[in-house]
Order: C-alpha cells, then structure tokens, then sequence
C-alpha cells in the first residue's frame, strides 16, 4: 500500500485556489439586501454558497419566497460584485430547500432588532410559527405587550406592529 504525496505546486495551487473561492465567498457575502440595506445576502442566508467551476463563480441564491420583487436586483447584485472582484460570475437560483427564517444568522438577527425590525424567532417546523401565535418582541424597548397592527409591512415578508409599554410603531419579519 502506498501513499500519495502532494508535491509543492500542487499544494501551491490548492492554496490559490481556497483563497480564490474564499475571495469569491467575501465578495457576494458583503452585497446588503436592497430592502433592508442593514443585513448581507450572507446574513439573510440567502447565499447559499459561491463555488469556483472551470474559473467561473458561481453564486447559489434562495428568494426569501417565491414572488419575492427584490430577488433580481440580489442576483445582479451579487453578479456586479463577483466581476468587482474579479471573477466571471454566473448566478443559479436555489429553491429547494425552501428558505426559512432559521437560516438568518445570529449577526443577522441583532442587525434588524438594531435597525428596529423584530427579526424572526428561530421556531423550525413550529405551529406557534405557522399560525402566528408567538410574541414578538419590541426591538427598542424588548417588551412582549405588542399588537399586530397589519400582516404586512413595507414588503410582504414583514408585519406590522405597535408595542404597547413604548407606544412605538415597528416592522417584524414573518416567521417561514
């Protein structure tokens, strides 16, 4: 049995390569959400992944939803950013798995409380999440006593609330 040696340009070129998909990676990461410029594609978890093929960075991208009007403006973006960096780009629509709210990260969370939308609880397959009985939190004052003023906000993936301790008006994303 014998085993196989990487030789130094192969190791050179593994090397270049990583660094070039990590280059690829930080590039479409950092595009902001055109309707909530605050958060990243990489925050949101819309960025599914960014993968060098044949030179090529290709860029994997979940909509929030299906009718989602911002999702061609994303995919531009993350395109125009890719070729800024460098690279030839090619943008593939993912909608399978369906994107959840689960997958916007943790930074991503405490950038809408920020911001001043109540971002999404992490409830994954919840029937509180299904049937909108969970408590959303006001993001300036963090108090439970809110009320759901309209079901949407100023885009169809966020209500509208009033949190009744502050009297403060404030936009919460919906749980998917």
């Amino acid at each position: 049995m014998s085993t196989a040696s990487s030789s130094p340009e192969d190791l050179s070129h593994d090397l270049s390569s990583a660094l070039a998909q990590a280059r690829a990676w930080a590039a479409a990461a950092a595009v902001p959400d055109p309707e909530i410029p605050v958060v990243t594609v990489a925050d949101l978890g819309i960025l599914r992944a960014v993968e060098l093929v044949d030179g090529v960075a290709v860029a994997k991208v979940s909509p929030t939803y299906t009718g989602c009007p911002a999702v061609l403006a994303i995919e531009l973006a993350i395109d125009a950013a890719l070729r800024e960096a460098g690279f030839e780009a090619r943008i593939e629509r993912v909608i399978a798995p369906a994107w959840s709210t689960d997958w916007i990260s943790q930074e991503g969370r405490e950038k809408l409380r920020a911001y001043g939308i109540a971002p999404p609880e992490q409830t994954k397959h919840s029937v509180r999440a299904l049937f909108d009985t969970q408590p959303v939190a006001c993001p300036r004052c963090a108090s439970q006593h809110t009320e759901r003023l309209s079901e949407f906000g100023a885009t169809p993936c966020k209500a509208m609330y009033r949190c009744l301790d502050c009297r403060e008006p404030f936009e919460a994303f919906k749980c998917l």
